[in-house]
């Protein structure tokens, strides 16, 4: 990869362009083996560039997709509504909390769940404190509880009901507890059931709503 001296290269967001719009980080077929149609594209690196590494989840608005949210490796969670111009930092004051996974309400774009807790932090437990939810898109944000459950993989919202959301829970990555399992609240997270629970030992780590039924 040849890159621009004013970018950190593998850094941030990597989005697709078209050669025709002229390349920033240029990608030589020589060098980089990609598939098929993939050698005739160009990359241009978004930001946010000083957050280092892997980006964990990409939420996007499919009603704006210009409006989108970042989780990178590093913690926190970003916010851009102009296809990456610019980035904010939401949940203020814990900029560097590691999040496990993010989702938005299909049925309603300004209603964001968070949970906290890299869900695969291997031999370092990059450890949350339960989930946060907001109900307007990111500005203000409410902790739902769910703190000792430290990792959370996954959430998966209810595609016509909001306030009827899953939760994949992990547990404590290296000792016991009993805050593990698939969670579910039916009333937007002022309660929560465990849906799902084997042990102490057994954490749920992803989970998936059938679309169709």
């Amino acid at each position: 990869m040849v890159c621009n001296p004013r970018m950190i290269c593998a850094l941030g967001i990597v989005i697709l362009l078209s050669a025709a719009l002229g390349p920033t980080l240029a990608v030589e077929q020589q060098d980089v083996s990609l598939p098929g149609i993939m050698k005739s594209f160009s990359f241009r690196a978004i930001g946010p560039a000083r957050q280092n590494g892997r980006v964990l989840h990409v939420v996007v608005n499919e009603k704006d997709p210009y409006n989108y949210y970042i989780a990178p490796s590093t913690g926190g969670f970003w916010k851009t509504v102009n296809n990456g111009t610019t980035f904010t930092s939401l949940l203020p004051g814990q900029s560097m909390v590691p999040i496990g996974h993010a989702a938005i309400a299909p049925s309603d774009p300004n209603v964001l769940w968070v949970g906290t807790g890299d869900a695969a932090s291997g031999r370092i437990p990059l450890r949350g404190f339960g989930i946060w939810k907001s109900v307007d898109a990111g500005n203000t944000w409410t902790h739902m509880g769910l703190t000792e459950t430290r990792h959370i993989g996954r959430i998966a919202i209810h595609p016509k009901d909001p306030n009827t959301v899953y939760v994949a829970a992990v547990g404590y990555h290296f000792s016991f507890n009993a805050e593990r399992g698939l969670y579910k609240t039916v009333n937007g997270g002022k309660t929560w059931e465990k849906s799902l629970f084997i042990s102490d030992k057994v954490g749920v780590v992803d989970v998936v709503i059938d679309p169709l039924n």
